[in-house]
């Protein structure tokens, strides 16, 4: 039988011949291109409709551009080379679980923050301006990914710390709260230090930086000031104020422009306002508040309709656009509030005097006057500046009191049409798809050596909700006002969570036992923490709710307030302790000179509030940390009744409703048993018991040890023994 001759072999075309020219170039162009989305090797071929017989020789196109750079892979992913991905700069915000978010200088280029994994923020730490290579492959709902390519100026050069560690040689590691645990300051033997006798661990200091390093090596530094124990609790304040860098002291400059006002409002002050002085108004505020923004006045006319007036303090007035009053606004952008201490953005000249609506004094304010029909809806509106005196200074508690019929007052018919007012208001914000958590406030109990002596629960009660229900609605109308003039203005935005996020939060609701349609709106959801307000899960779904929602910020671009239901919102209500709301006060009457650079004022206010509310968080999770240890040592054996509140592949988290505190057990701190994760069900399985556990679960959990350098704390379950290592 005559042999059949074998075909000749597929000749593979030389880097010189045409064809593989052609398609290198058809190849590189279209992915250098700018809309291409980074793609496997497999779906190139198909989007390029690459013939098979050409497919080998495009896979060996492909390496070669590798291999020359001319694009890179990433988890099988075909991308332009770093230098052709988009770029923006902007700040980077670490969080202490080591991932960050950069906050970008153009907002209108980059309207969303840009998320950076913990592998890929370099040596940036909390604070730095940074420059992102944006991950075109990685955008979700949640927003873009990137990567920090270039740090282009360092945001501190001193950052505070506690020693971790002293070696034999004088060698100290610092543990930095704002860089985190993978980030320890080296301080070498040797270096010179503040006059101290001898330091020991746990001291807290102020480093300045010396050297921030090539990424895998420590940063070194050395100590400038020192600042106490960690087991002194009256050091606590100060060094979270140095710890965020919150300024303390006023510019000598900004002082004398706060006391060249006087104490007394002046005759001329009160030419063209709205003389209100006999009108009755007065404030609601809590019990340790020392400024007050605003006052309230109603009425109801025969005909059942309502006139409510929102009094807020006229700090524009006082603080014209670039004066030193306003550079100062300008930097600290809003005031901190710490357990033990108020870091003021103003002056205490004006914050807690001439500004405050003080009772039996007359103050000058900006007054928004709104009319409701009988059913609370909204006919008209008008906003001038006004003065006013207001006849009496409410707290919380006597408000409610007087609601309550425990106690009698001559504003007390004043303070039932409220109720009428904000009952409608209320509902009208339900029906539109405003979520109501009427969470109550914890307010920490320190005696005067900063040592917590327990945890007071504020209600969310109706003196509570009155005051907000009215400072929204002024809000909300300032803002659509300064929209319909077509003029410039801040708004308060709050976008909408994304879909993972809130499929998360829907799988934790129906965990705990409430159902939930497939799609659930935002009565649904209403409705869900209406039937929780019942249960002992109200606090936490609400927590886990707030935890799904992304955080406000200022911008000048409009994308709505998801949390609100509204379509336009701004801060106006609280211009004593925020920038942004005096930004607004000039706006309504033309006073703010440079409007081009409202992007930059909502940078800063955004970035500042941030800083403020870590430090705030930071505080009272070790003064809660204290007051566990308080507890551990008057019972080493104290049971704790807790929830649990999250399942993860390697363990439980839970919540101690008695201090609001999050603790978290390991896997193999659970009963004696291998655990198993069902990640379509949520839940921990015991492989040989078949024990589980699920969220809403109870437990009774027992301190083991509290770490207040690294702000944790060490539990085990009630009634087991602490387990040895095993060896594997």
């Amino acid at each position: 039988m005559k042999k059949k001759a074998s075909s000749p072999p597929k000749a593979t075309p030389s880097k010189n011949g045409k064809l593989y020219e052609h398609l290198t170039k058809t190849i590189t162009d279209y992915i250098l291109g700018r809309n291409y989305i980074p793609m496997k090797e497999s779906t190139l071929f198909e989007t390029l409709r690459i013939p098979k017989n050409q497919q080998a020789t495009c896979k060996k196109i492909i390496t070669d551009l590798l291999v020359s750079d001319v694009i890179t892979v990433n988890k099988k992913l075909l991308h332009p080379p770093l230098k052709q991905r988009e770029t923006m700069t902007g700040t980077i915000h670490l969080h202490p679980k080591g991932f960050g978010f950069v906050e970008p200088d153009d907002s209108v280029t980059f309207p969303q923050d840009v998320f950076i994994p913990k592998h890929l923020i370099a040596n940036a730490v909390d604070g730095d301006k940074v420059e992102v290579a944006i991950n075109s492959a990685q955008r979700s709902e949640k927003g873009p990914d990137g990567k920090v390519v270039h740090i282009l100026e360092r945001g501190r050069t001193h950052v505070s710390g506690i020693i971790l560690k002293i070696d034999p040689s004088g060698q100290m590691i610092v543990h930095v709260p704002l860089l985190g645990s993978t980030k320890p300051v080296l301080i070498p033997a040797g270096s010179k230090k503040p006059k101290k006798k001898k330091n020991q661990v746990g001291d807290r200091i102020t480093v300045k930086i010396l050297d921030w390093s090539p990424k895998n090596s420590m940063i070194l530094g050395e100590i400038t000031e020192y600042l106490g124990h960690i087991s002194d609790p009256s050091c606590d304040t100060i060094a979270a104020i140095k710890e965020y860098g919150l300024p303390e002291e006023f510019p000598e400059d900004a002082i004398e422009e706060a006391k060249s006002f006087g104490s007394r409002i002046k005759p001329s002050d009160l030419a063209k306002r709205i003389d209100l002085t006999e009108t009755t108004c007065f404030t609601i505020d809590p019990e340790t508040a020392k400024d007050f923004d605003d006052a309230l006045s109603i009425s109801k006319d025969p005909q059942g309709n309502y006139h409510l007036a929102v009094h807020i303090a006229d700090v524009a007035h006082y603080i014209p656009d670039d004066s030193a009053l306003d550079k100062l606004a300008s930097f600290r952008c809003n005031s901190t509030y710490l357990p033990d201490k108020c870091i003021p953005m103003l002056p205490e000249e004006l914050s807690n005097h001439l500004c405050s609506l003080k009772p039996k004094v007359t103050r000058l304010t900006v007054s928004v006057f709104m009319h409701f029909d009988s059913k609370g809806t909204l006919k008209s509106h008008t906003i001038a500046r006004t003065y006013i005196k207001s006849a009496k200074r409410f707290t919380y508690e006597e408000a409610m009191a007087v609601i309550e019929g425990k106690e009698k007052s001559p504003f007390s018919n004043d303070i039932h049409l409220m109720v009428e007012l904000c009952h409608l208001l209320r509902a009208k914000r339900s029906a539109r798809g405003s979520i109501d958590f009427s969470l109550p406030d914890t307010v920490i109990e320190l005696n005067k050596e900063g040592e917590p002596t327990g945890i007071r629960v504020v209600p969310y009660d109706l003196s509570h909700q009155l005051v907000e229900e009215f400072m929204l609605k002024a809000n909300e109308i300032v803002a659509v006002h300064l929209e319909l003039e077509n003029k410039p203005l801040l708004f308060r935005i709050h976008e909408k969570p994304s879909e993972e996020n809130s499929l998360d939060f829907f799988a934790l609701a129906r965990s705990l036992g409430f159902p939930l349609p497939a799609s659930p709106t935002t009565k649904d959801i209403q409705n869900l923490f209406d039937e929780a307000k019942k249960t002992p899960f109200g606090q936490q779904l609400s927590v886990g709710f707030i935890r799904m929602m992304k955080m406000a910020y200022y911008s000048p671009n409009n994308v709505g307030h998801y949390g609100l239901a509204l379509e336009h919102y701004c801060h106006f209500t609280s211009p004593i302790r925020r920038y942004t709301d005096i930004i607004i006060q000039r706006l309504l009457f033309d006073e703010q000179k440079e409007v081009e650079y409202l992007d930059k004022i909502a940078n800063n206010c955004s970035s500042q509030e941030r800083v403020s509310m870590k430090a705030e968080n930071s505080l009272k999770q070790l003064k809660k940390l204290r007051l566990l240890q308080k507890y551990y040592n008057e019972d080493p054996s104290r049971k704790y009744q807790v929830a649990i509140t999250r399942i993860k592949p390697y363990g439980i988290s839970f919540e101690i409703p008695s201090l609001l505190l999050e603790g978290f057990l390991h896997i193999s701190e659970l009963e004696n048993d291998y655990f198993i994760y069902d990640g379509q069900r949520n839940i921990l399985t015991g492989k040989h018991t078949g024990i589980i556990h699920k969220v809403g679960q109870p437990l009774e959990v027992v301190l083991e040890s509290v770490d207040f350098i690294l702000l944790e704390s060490k539990w085990q379950l009630a009634g087991t023994k602490k387990r040895e290592k095993r060896s594997r």
